[in-house]
């Protein structure tokens, strides 16, 4: 089981690990996601985003909002927040004014006590991180002032104290609207640590579910089994999302570990499943072909449909390249036509792969065993037709023929001639590819001749007249397609596909709506709900974009 943490803090506000640090420790601790929700700042995002590159785990850009209700400091956390919403820019700027001016009347109160401190002391004793009342609790320990963190707070900081001072705080109803306007997930943080009554909780409750609250914290570090029935039920009855997290902070609270709490936690990631389907309700995804299917007969993207990409992504919705090519040659068609749309995602190998670009990892991997592939460059070489296979970088084959030279005049990857295939290879391939220039029939021939062996273990799919796929049983682009929808939390009623040849069949069949281009194959318009009004070459795909992302 996969697990999560949603409630996660670094040294950008009162945790102790830098963003990065924290995505290699969420990494030790086996997560596939966390989100960094420091107080009342964004800053550590961008690194935080930056170190996750390349790794297997998602960081959900989030924040944890203080706030005032009838005298208590309420938090909101917001998850899958867009830090560069205007509107948010300018509030947490705010915040920020907020904490420098308490900060500095803080710092006098406590100057004329005796204490050697001020507020620019404290910025060159922890650079970088929004300063809160914790940082002063372990200034104070450190230079000698106290004993204990727990001292600091009830000597100097704490609530009521002579030395506190209480900044300008939002209500929790402006942090959940701040929240929405910033495309995020409002959650209401640690219920059971108010210590307030049933009746004053579910009061609040209400209130904030009214100004469009999505989740309750059900799932936290200190509750024990009772609390969390009683939050689950909470929200249960007013029909919120269960969020979960540790609040971890790292050596401000020692014993309290991300992931696991005091040694028993678990969010497992269905919480952040159901999180990302409400984040993306009204999102859609465009999962396309590219040759024969986006791209012209040029291999370009007419201006017609390149501007009705434009304004799917304008409006928040994602665009899938799904491919039978490899990686690096769909990233190479990406780069080539500046498709620099946010929140790309790359299906390649015929479902073999799913890449997420902005991040620059995989997320999943579907490969052909040794063996198989062994048994497939074998049958290949008896049936007289060409084989070739892959690694991540290169196409492996026995022989620079004609169909090699075909094949790279589009796919310009390096390739190894070699006699032992298989033992070129570092890993198993995602697929194998069967070439033959003149004859189709020869390519069913081959297939009818595997037909038995192949049995619930190769899939042989034709991605035009000339070449037969060779990739996993249970790979493909529909697989593919209902995999990274749910992964993203998308409806498949709001997927869109769209192809030309047998091999996106799959997906066609698998999306919400599937779009069969009127050059394609007949077999791919048999069964598609949609078959464009023009061709690859005459903007066939414009219209269709059109009204399926009508906002």
């Amino acid at each position: 089981m996969n697990i999560v943490d949603l409630h996660v803090h670094s040294n950008k506000s009162d945790g102790s690990l830098t963003p990065t640090e924290l995505v290699h420790y969420a990494l030790e601790k086996g997560l596939s996601a966390f989100a960094l929700t420091d107080h009342d700042t964004t800053a550590g995002i961008e690194e935080a985003l930056a170190a996750v590159k390349g790794k297997p785990i998602e960081v959900i850009p989030g924040i944890e909002f203080s706030t005032e209700y009838e005298g208590k400091d309420i938090h909101i956390l917001g998850l899958y927040i867009n830090c560069n919403a205007p509107v948010f820019k300018a509030h947490i700027q705010s915040f920020v004014d907020s904490r420098i001016l308490r900060n500095q009347k803080m710092c006098a109160r406590l100057q004329e006590a005796g204490i050697d401190i001020s507020y620019e002391k404290l910025l060159s004793e922890f650079p970088g991180a929004v300063i809160t009342r914790a940082h002063y609790a372990r200034f104070l320990l450190k230079y000698g002032y106290v004993k204990s963190l727990p001292e600091a707070f009830d000597r100097y900081v704490g609530d009521h104290c002579p030395y506190f001072v209480p900044r300008e705080k939002v209500t929790p109803k402006q942090a959940v609207k701040l929240i929405l306007e910033a495309d995020g997930v409002p959650i209401l943080a640690h219920p059971v640590l108010y210590h307030m009554s049933d009746a004053r909780l579910d009061k609040l409750v209400a209130s904030l579910k009214e100004a469009g609250l999505v989740g309750l914290e059900a799932v936290y570090a200190t509750y024990n089994a009772s609390e969390e029935r009683q939050m689950r039920a909470l929200a249960s009855k007013y029909d919120l999302l269960i969020s979960g997290g540790s609040d971890f902070h790292g050596a401000a609270k020692p014993k309290l570990d991300l992931a696991t709490g005091y040694g028993k936690l678990v969010i497992p990631e269905d919480i952040l499943l159901n999180i990302k389907k409400e984040h993306n309700k009204n999102t859609k995804i465009f999962f396309t072909d590219l040759d024969g299917t986006l791209l012209n007969d040029a291999k370009e993207i007419t201006p017609k449909t390149r501007k009705a990409l434009d304004t799917i992504a304008a409006n928040g919705h994602k665009l899938v390249l799904i491919s039978g090519r490899p990686v690096l040659s769909v990233l190479e068609v990406k780069e080539t036509l500046h498709l620099d749309y946010p929140g790309m995602y790359i299906i390649a190998y015929n479902g073999g792969c799913i890449y997420d670009c902005d991040n620059d990892r995989l997320l999943l991997e579907k490969r052909v065993s040794l063996e198989d592939a062994a048994h497939l460059v074998e049958a290949s070489k008896q049936a007289g037709l060409y084989c070739q296979t892959y690694t991540d970088t290169h196409i492996i084959t026995s022989e620079h023929g004609p169909e090699l030279d075909y094949y790279t005049k589009t796919i310009h990857l390096p390739y190894h001639i070699t006699e032992d295939v298989i033992g070129m290879l570092d890993k198993p391939p995602y697929k194998l590819h069967t070439i033959c220039l003149d004859d189709r029939s020869r390519l069913e021939a081959f297939c009818d001749s595997l037909s038995t062996w192949a049995e619930n273990r190769i899939q042989m799919i034709f991605s035009n007249d000339k070449y037969l796929e060779l990739i996993p049983y249970d790979s493909g682009k529909g697989f593919a397609l209902k995999y990274l929808s749910e992964y993203l939390g998308v409806a498949i009623e709001n997927t869109l596909s769209a192809g030309d040849a047998d091999n996106d069949i799959s997906m066609i069949e698998a999306a919400g709506t599937g779009v069969a281009m009127l050059n394609g194959a007949q077999s791919v318009k048999d069964i598609a709900d949609v078959i464009t009004p023009a061709d690859n070459n005459n903007d066939g795909l414009a219209e269709i974009l059109s009204s399926f992302f009508t906002k």
